[in-house]
């Protein structure tokens, strides 16, 4: 076992930016799920601790919890969910690369989470449609900072042709436009929290590329805090002496609205 978790740390640290989300949101996964099912055999349910994770559509809910802005891009409502979600963040995370830097993956997956947190509390407040179940909605899944990335990398590379299975080859410009027009069609569906979100977090990407083609990183304030973070406090100098870290329903009371994102 201390084998095995030796391999997924050194994978981790060798692994691109796309590699190591990837890494954090599968074992955030397990995690909870695990939790989940630890909590079930005990007829306990998991439902309260999700929702301190998920990010709720009401402002005053937000307002007691304002980590969920960050927390809910890094969970998923099940194995399909997060299954295409990192399947799409593999793929377009190394084809990101190709044209921007990791810094700037890492960056965008935050800001493109963020922006389609933010459209998506905004809409549930101000459009009448979603104001009876804004109470009770709350959204998980990193597809809005997915989005983030195909938008920002279509709009570097409009051209790159892009091998579809049954398609062919594809525009990466048609390929995201296709995306967008398909969230935009169903903001009024079951799962409507979810497409806002993948809106919003197309709107991010775009001003990611924008702005940075006029020379202005939208992103830095992310890495910056990540080195911070990262930093190692200054320690005092001493003289040496010798030998001196899509909609789920939650069986529980209370009735709750996951959006997948």
């Amino acid at each position: 076992m201390g084998h095995i978790i030796t391999d997924l740390k050194e994978a981790f640290r060798r692994g691109n930016v796309y590699i190591q989300l990837i890494f954090i949101n599968v074992g955030v996964f397990v995690v909870t799920t695990l939790i989940g099912i630890l909590l079930q055999l005990f007829n306990r349910s998991a439902a309260g601790i999700f929702e301190l994770l998920a990010l709720p559509a009401s402002f005053t809910r937000f307002v007691w919890q304002p980590w969920s802005i960050f927390t809910y891009m890094f969970m998923h409502a099940g194995f399909l969910h997060i299954l295409f979600n990192m399947l799409w963040l593999y793929w377009f995370g190394s084809l990101f690369l190709y044209f921007f830097s990791g810094k700037h993956l890492r960056g965008l997956y935050i800001v493109g989470g963020i922006c389609g947190g933010l459209l998506y509390m905004i809409s549930y407040n101000v459009f009448p449609y979603f104001r009876p179940m804004t109470a009770y909605s709350t959204m998980v899944g990193a597809s809005a900072s997915v989005l983030a990335i195909v938008v920002a990398t279509a709009y570097r590379e409009p051209n790159y042709p892009v091998r579809l299975l049954f398609f062919g080859n594809v525009r990466l410009k048609y390929l995201a436009l296709i995306v967008v027009l398909t969230d935009l069609f169903f903001i009024t569906s079951s799962n409507a929290g979810g497409h806002i979100a993948h809106l919003g977090g197309a709107l991010a990407g775009l001003w990611f590329a924008a702005s940075l083609n006029k020379g202005k990183d939208i992103t830095s304030w992310v890495n910056k805090a990540v080195s911070y973070t990262h930093m190692t406090p200054p320690t005092k100098r001493t003289s040496v002496v010798p030998g001196a870290a899509r909609t789920l329903k939650i069986k529980d009371n209370a009735q709750v609205r996951y959006s997948r994102a």
